[in-house]
């Protein structure tokens, strides 16, 4: 039996040495990869961004809006985007009265 436990803690052993081993091969190959590409390893804190996403952009506007109630239905997207530039235009006003400077864009995806 004791010989079953020395034999066991030897193969441990070497399996712990091999894993230790690969750690160090890909710390290697991550420290090449990032001189290759020139990323800064402490790079700093990743940018924080706010995503809004009206859910119901043309139900938004049928309630909103008389003309929008003829035009949605012909023209979901110009109404989609108007939608989304007037509630930008809101939100600017409210950050503006409270004094929080943003920097507000559309973006398609």
């Amino acid at each position: 039996m004791l010989i079953l436990l020395l034999v066991l803690s030897v193969i441990l052993v070497l399996f712990s040495g091999f894993l230790y081993w690969q750690i160090l091969e890909q710390r290697k190959v991550i420290r090449r990869i990032m001189e290759q590409d020139r990323i800064d390893e402490s790079g700093g804190d990743p940018e924080l961004v706010l995503t809004l996403k009206v859910i119901d952009p043309i139900a938004v506007a049928k309630r909103e809006s008389r003309s929008a109630r003829m035009l949605a239905d012909r023209l979901p997207v110009m109404v989609s985007k108007m939608v989304y530039q007037e509630v930008m235009k809101e939100l600017e006003q409210e950050l503006q009265e409270r004094e929080i400077d943003v920097y507000m864009q559309l973006e398609y995806r």
